[in-house]
């Protein structure tokens, strides 16, 4: 049979609204599509929880596409299958725990509040010079490694960030990228492990009571975690961590220059600020896909896919989805559907959920305090993301100081 071609996806440009509509078209037209590269994408919120619940099924393991690279490591607790990742992740939360975020709860709030006091005038960039630095700082001083190194952070995420490849099985193993996967992935990666690496390897010999510590000494059933999956941990939370939170940040204030009715309803009531970062996370879902391997020939959605094909579903089509959320082109402060996916669903949820909301929910009070008025600048020119990604690199601000 020969391949369907379907429109292309259209770009982030417009805040998302044109992609809004596209992925509507699939979720009724084409619900499982194969695309010209052989990966199937999955639209419907049922199908994605279907696949995201079935890790004996679509595997997390990427390397059985290309066993012979050496680009994934069965270290990484993202990209691994049972009973390994029960075992990583029954060490990793010993030392990551509920306690550990919500104590962290006074410093972000102290952090948020030194970061506006630097910003100066009535114009700003609201990722630069607030939602990055934020959980930056926070994951750098609950690792234990030094926050001023945060531009060194920041070096690593914007070059692995900018890396560009329209395959999505190049994209993760870096066939045919040459040079610039190279310079752009490798070489980052590299010095962020050595760097996470000289970490470890002191609180091996002199312990303290940052997260680094807790993973050198987590034990489950007389098992610890290696150096490599120690620094592997370390080097998730700190791109995932950031990026997650800093592009929420941004999302959340371009859904409320858009919803100025729901911005007027925060202000005079801030008690539905979670109920805004919940919408927010719907809305636009800093993360808006997952990736993963048939291990054997599969039918979803009435589509056949065969074993060692990658899927990605997406989580920003099911947030989406009408057969789920009423009029999901609305941003209603009330749904009252907890039923988004945006950090994920089954085995490999986010660890980092829970920091993430806490991080939005404080940055967005303190920025209703400090700011009687926050506007995107008028004439500014937004540039998102690709890949994976849903947010702004920059977003410049007017503000109002209350």
């Amino acid at each position: 049979m020969a391949l369907q071609t379907h429109p292309a996806p259209p770009s982030m440009a417009d805040g998302g609204h044109e992609m809004f509509a596209w992925l509507r078209a699939m979720r009724e037209e084409h619900p499982v599509r194969e695309d010209e590269y052989g990966v199937f994408h999955v639209y419907r919120h049922a199908d994605v929880l279907a696949v995201s619940a079935d890790p004996a099924v679509f595997s997390s393991d990427l390397s059985r596409l290309r066993p012979d690279s050496s680009a994934l490591s069965e270290e990484i607790l993202s990209v691994i299958d049972p009973p390994l990742h029960r075992k990583l992740r029954r060490l990793v939360s010993q030392a990551f725990t509920p306690r550990t975020v919500s104590e962290l709860q006074p410093r972000i709030v102290e952090l948020a509040g030194q970061l506006l006091d630097a910003v100066e005038g009535d114009e700003f960039d609201l990722v630069g010079d607030f939602a990055y630095p934020l959980p930056v700082i926070v994951i750098a001083e609950l690792l234990g490694v030094p926050a001023e190194d945060r531009t060194l952070f920041r070096s690593w995420s914007d070059r692995m960030l900018s890396m560009q490849v329209d395959d999505p099985v190049d994209m993760q193993f870096g066939d045919d990228a040459g040079e610039d996967y190279e310079r752009l992935v490798k070489e980052p990666l590299k010095e962020m492990h050595a760097y996470l690496q000289e970490h470890v390897d002191d609180r091996r010999a002199n312990p303290g009571d940052d997260l680094i510590s807790r993973l050198v000494a987590a034990e489950v059933e007389g098992e610890r975690l290696t150096d490599r999956q120690i620094v592997e941990f370390g080097a998730l939370l700190l791109m995932a961590g950031h990026v997650s939170t800093s592009l929420l940040l941004g999302n959340t204030v371009l859904c409320l220059e858009e919803n100025p009715q729901v911005a007027a309803e925060l202000r005079a009531d801030v008690s539905l600020v979670p109920a805004v970062i919940e919408e927010v996370l719907r809305f636009r879902p800093p993360i808006t896909l997952m990736a993963r391997v048939t291990t054997q020939e599969v039918t979803v959605g009435g589509v056949t896919i065969p074993a060692n094909r990658m899927v990605t579903p997406s989580l920003l089509s099911a947030n989406h989805d009408e057969r789920v959320f009423a009029e999901p082109g609305r941003f209603d402060l009330r749904r009252g559907n907890n039923q988004q996916v945006a950090f994920g669903h089954g085995i490999h949820y986010c660890l980092g959920g829970p920091l993430a909301r806490l991080e939005g929910k404080i940055a967005l009070e303190a920025l209703l305090r400090r700011f009687s008025d926050i506007r995107i600048t008028p004439g500014a020119e937004l540039k998102f993301h690709r890949d994976g990604l849903f947010g702004a690199r920059s977003l410049p601000v007017t503000v109002t100081r209350a």
